[in-house]
């Protein structure tokens, strides 16, 4: 398995900083940071879907990264981040108990 390194390009730390302030649960956003980070610094260039030429996206609920991938340097560069909330495994479940 390759390992790359994952690095944040500045609009994308800005991004995560905004998300983060207006999040409702930040350890959720803070989990899904680590996350990604973790998905990405081993075989990224098996990971996500394609967006579009030289970019590929990774959603980890609540959020999606969207970044650049140099296999030749084993470099990931995300670039940006979006907010994507519903539900999730964190989340409490909505099913009724006994009645």
């Amino acid at each position: 398995m390759s390992r790359f390194t994952v690095v944040w390009a500045r609009d994308a730390e800005d991004g995560l900083a905004e998300i983060w302030i207006g999040a409702n649960n930040r350890s959720e956003v803070t989990q899904a940071v680590t996350r990604i980070d973790s998905e990405l610094s081993f075989a990224a260039n098996e990971k996500g879907k394609p967006l579009s030429e030289g970019l590929r996206r990774l959603e980890m609920r609540p959020l999606v990264a969207v970044y650049s991938l140099s296999e030749a340097d084993r470099l990931v560069e995300i670039v940006g981040i979006l907010y994507k909330p519903g539900p999730s495994a964190l989340s409490p479940s909505n099913e009724a108990g006994p009645a």
